[in-house]
């Protein structure tokens, strides 16, 4: 009897051992999956980013460029900024070849009429955005201009707070503080108002209409991740080229209805012929900017589908003193004393929002190891042991 119990307890022991072998198996091949899909992610996170920060930076040079050098139609600029969308229709190919055919069986999809609704409600806006922000660049240094902008971070918080539940800490708050002050500085700042009290009206509109195209941003954005995140349901290439497309289709639509309709389209052929720098550059500038926005909105649309429409704000946020420090080089502008205050309290603010993330990331990371780990005692083994 004796030998028998202690064969029992041998099986026990080594039933035991080969559990403790899987679980240790098992947990190591979670963790390692797990720390490759956060490699993966951080990798293509980089990758929207370079995207947003390279379109974004391109198109407000070009999009200025275009007005210093004798551009004067703010229709052709606004059809600009959504008219690239088509160099995205190749990429439906690449979308079709990484679908997920599971995820896209079992998802029921959303209706036609529901869809069309998305992508008018958000292309109309896009269109009234991108003519205010024409406005802006055509009566500000493209320096200001891109300061003002830090508003935008401000409005797309409000919004998210109110329609995709936003939860703000003392950091995020801090974030956003600053970035409205370094904005609201350039209220004070003078530059290219001269004594005549035209440029000081045209600076006015320029300043009100570029935080108002920053208020409708910030919508757009809330906009679009509250259509992934109740409408789309997923986030993969195709649905994330579908909220570029067919808005910017839309926008471009209604650019060309307001161009033909002001009559600004008599004068384009004379604008070429009088631009400086010769009628292909005038050509190229157009076509650049155009593709600039489209590479912007792939980063951007992207960050909001994986992570959210204020992260996304933050990092183009991000990109905005970048462009003040290309207009010195070609605009000429002048870096002021302001306008440096103001780009060291937006990058502040950025810096205090990227932490956020960082300690959120961190906390993910500390609750996902939690449970993976399986405690020793577990119940199955206790009553196995009794």
């Amino acid at each position: 009897m004796v030998g028998e119990d202690q064969e029992v307890q041998l099986q026990i022991i080594s039933q035991e051992a080969k559990e403790e072998n899987l679980l240790d198996s098992t947990n190591g091949n979670n963790q390692s999956n797990s720390q490759h899909r956060s490699y993966v992610w951080w990798l293509q996170l980089a990758t929207y980013t370079f995207f947003l920060l390279a379109g974004q930076s391109a198109a407000m040079v070009l999009g200025r460029l275009y007005f210093d050098k004798g551009g004067k139609s703010k229709w052709m600029a606004t059809f600009a900024q959504g008219a690239g969308f088509p160099v995205l229709i190749p990429c439906y190919y690449f979308a079709h070849k990484t679908a997920d055919i599971a995820e896209d069986f079992h998802r029921t999809p959303p209706s036609t009429l529901v869809l069309l609704s998305i992508f008018l409600v958000i292309g109309i806006l896009q269109a009234a955005v991108s003519m205010l922000y024409s406005l802006g660049l055509l009566y500000l240094p493209v320096s200001t201009y891109s300061l003002i902008c830090a508003s935008q971070l401000a409005f797309n918080a409000f919004f998210s707070f109110l329609l995709n539940a936003q939860k703000f800490t003392p950091f995020i708050i801090n974030s956003l503080v600053l970035l409205a002050i370094s904005s609201i500085l350039l209220v004070f700042q003078s530059e290219s108002t001269d004594s005549t009290e035209v440029s000081k009206r045209k600076y006015a509109i320029g300043f009100l209409c570029t935080v108002a195209a920053s208020a409708g941003y910030g919508l757009i954005l809330s906009l679009t991740q509250l259509a992934f995140q109740k409408v789309l349901k997923h986030e993969n290439l195709k649905a994330v080229l579908d909220m570029i497309v067919y808005p910017s289709l839309v926008a471009t639509c209604a650019a060309l209805v307001g161009l033909f309709a002001s009559g600004e389209w008599k004068g384009l052929e004379g604008e070429m012929e009088g631009f400086e720098l010769g009628k292909l550059p005038y050509l190229m500038t157009l076509i650049w900017t155009a593709i600039g926005w489209q590479i912007f909105n792939i980063g951007c649309v992207a960050i909001i589908s994986e992570v959210s429409s204020l992260f996304s704000n933050v990092i183009s946020t991000l990109g905005l003193p970048i462009v003040p420090v290309l207009a010195v080089f070609i605009f000429h502008d002048k870096l002021d004393g302001l306008k440096a205050m103001s780009m060291v309290l937006a990058i502040w603010g950025f810096v205090s929002y990227i932490y956020q993330h960082y300690l959120d990331d961190l906390g993910s990371k500390k609750d996902e190891k939690k449970v993976n780990e399986v405690p020793n005692n577990s119940p199955s083994r206790t009553s196995t042991n009794e």
